[in-house]
Parts: structure tokens; sequence; C-alpha cells
């Protein structure tokens, strides 16, 4: 076939719009070609690989280019941790110098890298000071302001960790000179700074004499930045003072600042009031700071709107601190105030628009805005302020325009503070049930996301009326809860934001302690099943499969169960595609984590082994990564079955996967799952014998006495039986040497006879010196009857050997109370031997 040419266009249309694509071409192509290197650049900026990184920093210090230089003094805290003192000595002498022709790229990342060596402890502070601190001051001035603040933000936090006489010798004393007007503006604003973090270094008598001479100077300053910048330090002075000083010295400063023809130092002024409002007493407040808060209301709508926002963002702060000095009329006039401030730039009560609505410019359209969000901000310290009981004739109209607002911030501030509201309220919550739907069904995804974040706290308020309402009529209190539910999760569905589409399908797992079971089956279940089938985003389908396996734990009808897990085992574990199979494997993970583990085994462990089979890889592979936790849910003996089952597959993996990855994760979880069997079977034998209960013990105790007993009556018997045939057998040999040797000769060697047998009864061991018995008459007899008893002995001992055997297995409390049951009749049997021979003695002497 040929290859089809298409034909090119050279209307004038097509033409243009060919130049336009070669004309970008271009454009991208420049900063390529001026990024590449010249043969002489890249010579230049070779260094010698031989030179250590002390001898490099300074190599390139001295002779490098600008970007080396950056490079070197970014590395500044590597160095330091490697050889702080070469560090100090060769390199940053070369860094001061540097620094005083260096640009702003090298100064900003000098700043960074010398609070770094401060906070990383890498040299003591008495070296830091000695060697940093002049550096950080001599930059202080720099005449970029980017670059002074990063180097200030720096000396700041380095006077936090600073010994006291080194602060005062180092850096407050400088600040004498350089406070003054004299001084450049940047200098000036530096010092304002430097009062508000020494103030809290000192006692207050050194504040006193030392600090506050140059805070009164400076806030007298003829330039209203240096105003601005040391009455919002004012703060810091007055927490480093106490009370009493900041009454006589920091209020009358503030309330002269409060008057100041500059709005930005009346702003100042008013936000430093707000936040020392609780270093005042009632009559400070009374006196002073109220009338002030009072003018700034007034003048913020006729004269000064550049105050109107941040007052609407201390109003709910303001309104609570001088709470308790409110007069009724006082108390209802900010109020008033503040729902004024909530409905600023919307339309008026009585129906028509404003004139000066058609006059605003942008930037009064977004003041108002953030007027209007500010008062969403301070909506829950408002319920404080006029009691939670005076709620719905009081404030719910501005609670309801706020959560109707035209503009997405102030809803997105409503949907964050909801649940605050909702804690207020408590028993009342049912009043802003409406609300709650209004903002689940809202147009804007970044209200719902604000607003699904505390869903499961707000919805579990909602439903049990804020105390112990039960739960048993807990949706007929929000009838619409649940179209707004679902309305919010398609919404979240469609969009590309699948992050709130994750965080919502994660907050629904609430539900079934919010609504009935049926009604999660029938409006929420199914969805969550259609969202694992269908979705393409695997966060969500996880948190969907994670949502649906709590559903279907609190579903308590089978049929309903039945079915689900049927859908699962079909639809996803049997599934045509590999993406459901692996889904399916991620819900069983979830099903070990949620449910009991008989019910894993009774219903997901063969279809999960069932995939061991698998024609994918990765299934294969996430199910051999799976197997360990699927092996603990078994319980021996009961799933014994099951667990041949799982050893057949794991020997058919080993044998016939060809996969060599699969293969690997094969062998390393029968590995795993071997060691794993063989500490189970130890720690099982360990708790056997640790703790097996009392009363188990003295059964098997009894037991073992009883068999005991039976071994020593048998015994008994038996030592019995050989004691006659011993007597028989003494018998007959006395008779047969009695003719040859005297009378008392024979009753010494009986003696003696006797002796060793009884010895060799009760020992139950043939002692090597009764083997051959000295000073014998006649040897020959001697010799016959020692080797006749010590072959009765012999097989007395075996035939104990072989019951004390039996007795040990049977346990420890038998073998305790054997040997003396034994001990007795071995004893008996002697002593029967004994009148025995004693019979044959009289006989032979009346013979």
């Amino acid at each position: 076939m040929r290859p089809v040419i298409r034909k090119m266009d050279f209307s004038h249309s097509s033409l243009f719009g060919y130049i336009e694509d070669l004309q970008e071409l271009t454009i991208i192509e420049r900063p390529v070609r001026r990024s590449l290197k010249t043969p002489e650049e890249i010579e230049r900026l070779t260094v010698d690989e031989e030179l250590s990184d002390i001898e490099r920093a300074v190599y390139l210090l001295s002779s490098g280019q600008d970007v080396q230089g950056t490079s070197v003094v970014a590395n500044l805290p590597v160095l330091m941790r490697q050889n702080p003192a070469e560090t100090l000595r060769r390199v940053l002498p070369k860094i001061r110098e540097v620094l005083h022709v260096a640009g702003v790229e090298m100064q900003l990342t000098a700043a960074v890298s010398f609070l770094t060596v401060l906070q990383e402890e890498s040299v003591s502070i008495h070296t830091y000071s000695h060697s940093f601190l002049h550096i950080i001051l001599q930059n202080l001035e720099h005449r970029d302001a980017g670059v002074s603040n990063a180097w200030l933000e720096t000396l700041l936090a380095v006077i936090e960790a600073l010994p006291k006489e080194t602060v005062r010798h180092e850096v407050l004393n400088p600040l004498v000179s350089k406070a003054q007007l004299s001084q450049t503006l940047q200098s000036r604003l530096v010092s304002c700074k430097i009062m508000g973090k020494v103030a809290n270094k000192f006692e207050a008598h050194i504040v006193k004499r030392e600090v506050l001479p140059l805070v009164k100077s400076l806030c007298q300053d003829v330039e209203y930045e240096v105003r601005t910048c040391m009455c919002r330090q004012l703060e810091h002075v007055a927490r480093g003072i106490g009370t009493e000083l900041t009454k006589t010295v920091v209020l009358p400063e503030l309330v002269e600042l409060a008057r100041d023809e500059g709005s930005s130092v009346r702003l100042a002024a008013f936000e430093t009031l707000v936040n020392l409002l609780d270093m005042f007493d009632a009559d400070d407040r009374s006196q002073t700071v109220l009338p002030l808060v009072k003018s700034f209301c007034e003048k913020s709508f006729k004269a000064d709107e550049s105050i109107l926002v941040s007052l609407s963002f201390h109003l709910g702060k303001l309104c609570n601190g001088l709470y308790g000095i409110f007069t009724p009329e006082q108390h209802l006039r900010f109020l008033e105030f503040y729902k004024k401030l909530s409905t600023l730039g919307l339309q008026q009560e009585n129906g028509h628009n404003d004139n000066q609505l058609h006059l605003q410019t942008l930037e009064q359209e977004k003041k108002y805005i953030s007027v209007r969000k500010n008062c969403a901000y301070n909506f829950p310290a408002m319920i404080v302020f006029v009691d939670p009981k005076n709620f719905h004739l009081e404030l719910y109209s501005i609670f309801f325009c706020l959560c109707h607002d035209p503009e997405v911030p102030v809803r997105y501030t409503m949907a964050i503070s909801f649940l605050e509201v909702a804690k207020l309220l408590n028993s009342d919550v049912y009043t802003i049930h409406k609300e709650l739907v209004t903002l689940l069904q809202d147009e804007s995804l970044e209200v719902l996301d604000a607003l699904v974040g505390h869903l499961p706290e707000i919805l579990e308020l909602m439903t049990n009326g804020g105390e112990n309402n039960g739960s048993e009529s807990k949706l007929l209190s929000i009838p619409d809860l649940i179209p707004a539910l679902t309305t919010a999760e398609q919404r979240a569905a469609t969009s590309l934001k699948w992050r709130t589409h994750e965080k919502l399908l994660q907050k629904y797992a609430c539900l079934p302690h919010i609504i009935s079971s049926d009604q999660i089956y029938y409006r929420f279940l199914h969805r969550m099943l259609t969202i694992i089938l269908t979705n393409n985003v695997l966060p969500v389908q996880k948190a969907a499969a994670r949502t649906l396996c709590v559903y279907l734990r609190y579903n308590r009808k089978q049929e309903q169960r039945h079915e689900v897990i049927q859908k699962l085992i079909e639809q996803l574990g049997q599934g045509k595609s590999y993406w459901n199979r692996l889904r399916f494997l991620d819900t069983c993970e979830f099903i070990m984590e949620l449910f009991s583990k008989s019910f894993f085994c009774k219903y997901f462990f063969l279809p999960v082994l069932e995939l061991t089979h698998d024609p994918v890889a990765n299934v294969r592979m996430k199910l051999c990564c799976l197997l360990p936790k699927v092996k603990s849910t078994l319980k021996i003996p009961t799933d014994k079955h099951l667990l041949q089952q799982l050893e057949l597959c794991i020997r058919k993996l080993l044998c016939q996967e060809k996969d060599k990855d699969v293969l690997s994760i094969v062998k390393r979880v029968s590995i795993f799952l071997f060691k794993q069997h063989l500490i189970m079977g130890l720690s099982i034998k360990l708790k056997m014998t640790k703790i097996m209960p009392s009363e188990q013990l003295e059964k098997e105790k009894q037991k073992n006495e009883g068999r005991s007993t039976n071994i020593n009556d048998k015994m008994f018997e038996k030592k019995r039986r050989d004691s006659k045939t011993s007597s028989v057998l003494a018998k007959s040999i006395n008779l047969s040497f009695s003719g040859s040797s005297s009378g008392t000769s024979a009753g010494k060697e009986e003696k003696k006879s006797k002796l060793v047998r009884s010895q060799s009864f009760s020992t139950q061991v043939l002692h090597p010196k009764y083997s051959n018995i000295d000073k014998c008459p006649n040897k020959s007899s001697a010799t016959g009857y020692t080797s006749s008893v010590s072959g009765m002995g012999k097989s007395c001992m075996l035939s104990f050997c072989d019951d004390s055997f039996h007795s040990h297995s049977a346990g420890n409390s038998g073998n305790a109370a054997f040997p003396s049951s034994s001990s007795r009749s071995l004893f008996n049997s002697a002593d029967q031997k004994n009148n025995g021979n004693k019979e044959s003695q009289t006989r032979r002497m009346s013979m």
C-alpha cells in the first residue's frame, strides 16, 4: 500500500497558522541556545577533582563565578558538620569577604545557611556568636529590603539562643545609635523589631531603664512606617514588662497612636489594643479602651474604611473581651454593628439596592467580601456573645444570609465553622438543619470539601439533637439529608477533584450510625459497588471499597449480605478485567480488617485462593503479598482443611510459576510462613506449659499418682516372688556346703550375702565393691551366691527403670510421688528375704 500523502493548504489562513507555529518553535528554542556554554566557559567552571571539600570551597569563593560561590554558601551547614574547625578558619573568612560585593541571591542564601548552622548546633553558642554574629549585624542594613529582612529574621532567632550579656553588648548597645533620627529609615525599622525581641530577654527593670526610652522615641518618629512598626511591637514589650508598666507606659502611647493621622498607625494601634485586652483591668477597659473602640466603629463607615476589614476580623474577640463592662444599650449597639457588617455590600433589608453599590470599584467589592468573610469567621464568638438561647431570635437571619452568600469564600468559612456552631447550639441544633442541606448541595466543591471534613461529627450532633435523644427517630429530624448526601457525592464524582471525592467517600462510612441499614442498602451500598467497578481513580476505588465493607459490617439482614457478597465475588473476584480482580483483593483486605476471621474464611478464603491461577501476573503478585494475612485468619484445627488448600496453592505456585517476580515473592512468603509456623508452634507449647490452669494440673497430678501406685503394687508382687525364689536358692546352696564347712563360718557368710542382697535392692545399683566378696572361706560357693544375687539385682533395676520412664512420661507429679512408694516396696521385699533366711538357719540347726 502506498502511504497517504496529505496535500498542504496554502490558503492565507493556513499559511498564517504555519508561520505562527514556526515562531513558537523559535521562541522555545532560543532559551536552549542561550543556556549552552562555550568551551572557554566550561574550562573556567571546571575544578580539580582531587581537591578536598574545604580546598574546593576556598577556591570557588576566591576565583569562581557567582553561581559557584552561592553553591558553596548553600553547602556551609554540611561543611560545618564535617569539619567545623577548618570551615571556621578558612571558609568563613572568605564568605565574609564575598558578601560585601555579593548579589541578592547569595545574600539570601547566606542568611538561610547561617540560620541552619544555628539550628543544627554544629558549634557552641559562644563560638557561633564569635564567628557568625558580626557578619549578621554587618548585613542587617542592606539596601535591598528583602535581604535586610532575611538577615533580620536570622538575628531574631539568634537573640533567643544568645546569652544575656552577649545580647546586651553586641545587640542592645548599638541600638541606641541606630534608633536615632539621623539614621536611615531601614535602620530605624530594624531597631523597632529588635526592641520587641529584646524586651522578652531581660528583666523588667533593665527593659524600663534601657529599652523603654528607645521605644518612646520610635513611637514619636517622624515617619509613619516607623510609628506603625513600633506600634505593632508594643504587644511584645508589654508582655515583657508586666501589667503595671503596661498601664503607665504602653497604654498612653497606644491611646496617642490610635489618634494618629496615619491610617496604618491607627490600625496597628487598634489591633494591639485588642491583643492586650487581657492585661488591662476593668477600669482601663471601661474608661480608656471602650471609648477608643466606639470611635473606631463610628469612623469605620464614614471616613476610615481602611480599618473596616481589621475591625470585622477582631470583632468577636473584642465583644467577648469587653462583655463584662457593656451596658444593655452598648451590647445591642455592637450586635447591630456586627449585623451591618455581615450584609455589607449586599442588598438592603428594604428590598432595593443601595445607590453606592453601582459606584463601587473592584477594590471596594473585594474589601466587602473580606468583611463578610471575617463576620463568618467570628460567628461562633457572636453566638457566645448573645447566648445560644437567643440564637434563633438574634442571629439566625445573619446565619441564613452568610450560608447563602453569593461569594464562595464566605460560604467556605461558614462551612468550616459549622461544627462549632452546632456544638454551641446543642439541643437547639435542629434550627440549622436546612443550612446543612444547603451547604451539602452547594455548587462549589470548595464549600463541600470544607463541610465534609467534620461531617461525621455534624451529623451525629444533628441526629441526636445535641444530647441523648436516642437514635430511633434519627432520620425524621433531617428529611432531606439523604438526597443532599447523594447529590453531593454525584457532584464530586463528576468533577476533576478526585481528592474531594475520596474524602467524601471516607466520611460516608459514618452513615450506619446516622440512618437505617435499609436506606444505606438501597441508596448508598450499590453506589459504592458501582464506583469500584467504573471509577478510574485508585484512591477513590479503595475509599469506596472500605466504605462498602463498613456498610456490609453493619447490615444485619442475611439476604442483603449474601447478595452483596455474591456480587463482590462474581463481579470483582471473577470479573473479566484484571483491574476488578485487583480491587477484589483490596476489598478482601478491608474485610479482614473489619470482620471476624470466621466470616472471611467462610465466604472469601477459597475465592481468594482461586486467584492463584489468574492469567495476569500482577494479580498473582498481589495475592502472594496478601497470603500472610490470609493465613492469619485460620484457626487450627478447625480450619485445617483450609490450611491444606493454602499449602497446596503455595506448592503449585512454587512449582508452576513462570514469572520471575511472582516466583521471588512466593519464595519469600513461603519462607516467612514457615518461620511463622515454627514460632507459633513453639509459643503454643510454652503457653500450654506456663499458662495451664491449676485445676487441670491437679487432675494430671492425681492421674499420675494413681498410675504410680499401680506400678508400685506390681513391683511389690514381683519383688515378693523374687524373694521366695532367692530364699529357696539359699537353702539349696547352704545344704550343699554345710558338711564341709563349720556352722560359724556359714553363718558369717550368710550374713554377708544378706547384707549384699539388701544393699543391692535398696540402692537399685550394684556397687563395684560388692561384685567380689573377700574373706570368704569357700570361694566357689560365695561367687555363685553373689552372682545369683547380682543377677536378681540387675533384673530388679531394669524393671524399675522401665517403670520410672513410664511414670516420668506420664507427668512430673507422678515422678515426684514414685520414689517413696518404690522404696517402701523394696524395703518390704528385703525384710521378707531376711525372715526366710532366719527360718532356713533354724532348720539347719535342728538338723
